[in-house]
């Protein structure tokens, strides 16, 4: 039989780069947009409940103005006799709209592994472009039609509708990329959500002079359209164009990123998976089936990470969702002033996720990495908590908050999540990606939802800084569910090392 001989560089960086095409570039950038233009109008409802919130109660203009009751606030379409109802109400609507988006999670990524990935995640990005960024934000405002009722049901719905991206487009990723610098192109396209969090600050302080409804407007354009160019113009796998596809991952114990080629067998086989020596009259093979939900579940390592991210997802959800508010409320600066500065939250997660996830590559684990930015964490957060009201030590503050926090969380949302869906255990079986992907960023959006609640709650009764010390526990949590892990790899790590100093 005929051999089929592609050269492979044996220089690692080399090898690293030499291994990707155009159609690598055209998913990477347009899976990393989808997700910006869907973390930019998901910000814009945190940059602008200030605004909202003024909105949906009764402008008392000093003391002695009678108080408005119920009945007349009513009257006047606003929803809330103070600010307290409507911050409260705002807490509310955020836990909302985290736990459908955690139970729309597990069911879009079983979905995602059954249908076309195209056609789901354009569905979800159009459909949440027109309920809650157009429906909630713009068309309500315009109307003067406020009702509690109304706004439950767009963000159970919208929390539906979203939840049926970040599996897509992690599965989409994983089709695309092996596990050869998995951590670095994760990690660095997984800035994904911090980029989308710059955006929409940006987009909603320039629009906010205007009217909050015109942020929403903007932000449910850019997003639609999106939508349309990823239905138009994505390919979810290497197959669509005839490239071989990725490779499964074979030993978890092999560094992620090496020099050295397996040698085994009759073919060789680059971790991106196209140039490889392999049989010219080998059988092609059988499209692999999707797994159960329950059997993901059960896949090695996934209910651990599962649970860790449900503790850091919390976190900095929460900081996402409340850190302009907070910004705003305990420092005395303007909204728009406290949107710009929120942005150095997630200029710390981008570098955080890029660095570490380069990290774990060349050390070949993720788990002691992340054991360590999640400890530094814990004092990044004691040092924020005694932030002083000057803007730019707030903000290196929150950059470097950001960097030990944003980052394990990219990690394990992108990077972990798909090796968890690629791993040997699957015994085969690919189509598994999307699914544990679900379970993993589901399972954090369980923690993130009662956690929103739980910081209106610590926030109205004892003040910010207990809900610093809330968030220095969670990340202690976070640690203690992947320990097991860590000992693990620390241990595979300690005896590849003795079994090199016996080789020399």
């Amino acid at each position: 039989p005929s051999l089929l001989v592609t050269p492979v560089m044996s220089s690692p960086c080399c090898g690293f780069l030499a291994q990707y095409t155009h159609h690598h570039l055209v998913a990477f950038l347009l899976t990393f947009f989808s997700y910006v233009l869907l973390h930019a109008s998901r910000k814009t409802f945190s940059n602008v409940k200030v605004s909202i919130s003024a909105q949906w109660t009764p402008s008392v203009q000093n003391a002695s103005s009678p108080a408005f009751s119920p009945g007349e606030t009513w009257e006047q379409n606003n929803l809330f006799a103070d600010s307290d109802g409507a911050t409260l109400f705002l807490g509310v609507l955020d836990t909302i709209f985290l736990f459908s988006y955690a139970v729309g999670l597990y069911m879009s990524g079983v979905i995602g592994d059954r249908m076309n990935l195209r056609y789901v995640l354009s569905f979800g990005l159009c459909g949440s472009a027109i309920v809650v960024s157009f429906v909630f934000g713009t068309l309500t405002e315009w109307l003067q039609f406020y009702n509690i009722y109304l706004y439950c049901g767009l963000w159970v719905l919208n929390g539906l509708l979203q939840s049926a991206v970040w599996p897509c487009v992690v599965a989409v990723m994983g089709n695309w990329f092996g596990k050869s610098g998995r951590g670095f192109v994760f990690g660095l396209w997984s800035a994904c959500a911090s980029v989308g969090n710059i955006l929409g600050a940006f987009l909603a302080s320039s629009v906010l002079k205007y009217g909050y409804e015109y942020a929403f407007l903007v932000t449910s354009v850019l997003q639609f359209a999106g939508g349309v160019v990823v239905f138009f113009g994505l390919l979810t796998s290497p197959k669509e164009v005839g490239l071989r596809p990725v490779e499964r991952d074979a030993d978890s114990h092999r560094p992620l990123m090496s020099d050295e080629e397996d040698e085994e067998g009759s073919e060789e086989v680059c971790d991106g998976g196209y140039y490889t020596i392999r049989q010219g009259d080998e059988e092609p093979r059988e499209t692999p089936k999707a797994i159960g939900f329950c059997q993901a579940f059960c896949l090695p390592g996934v209910l651990p990470y599962s649970l860790a991210y449900a503790c850091l997802k919390l976190v900095n959800y929460s900081f996402f969702f409340w850190l302009p508010f907070y910004l705003s409320r305990n420092f005395g600066w303007k909204e728009a002033q406290a949107d710009r500065l929120s942005v150095w939250y997630d200029v710390g997660g981008i570098i955080g996720g890029t660095i570490q996830g380069l990290i774990s590559d060349f050390m070949g684990k993720r788990a002691p990495v992340l054991a360590v930015s999640l400890l530094l964490a814990m004092g990044a957060l004691v040092g924020y908590s005694h932030s002083p009201p000057d803007q730019v030590a707030n903000a290196a503050l929150l950059a470097t908050t950001g960097f030990f926090i944003g980052g394990p969380s990219n990690m394990i949302s992108s990077a972990i999540s798909a090796d968890l869906g690629r791993q040997e255990a699957l015994r085969g079986s690919q189509e598994a990606l999307a699914t544990v992907t679900g379970i993993v960023d589901g399972t954090g959006s369980i923690g993130a939802a009662a956690g929103q609640y739980l910081v209106s709650v610590i926030e109205s009764k004892l003040g910010w800084m207990f809900v610093f010390y809330f968030f220095i526990v969670m990340t202690g949590c976070s640690i203690v569910f992947i320990l097991p892990l860590i000992v693990t790899e620390i241990r595979a790590m300690w005896r590849e090392r003795r079994a090199r100093t016996h080789e020399l």
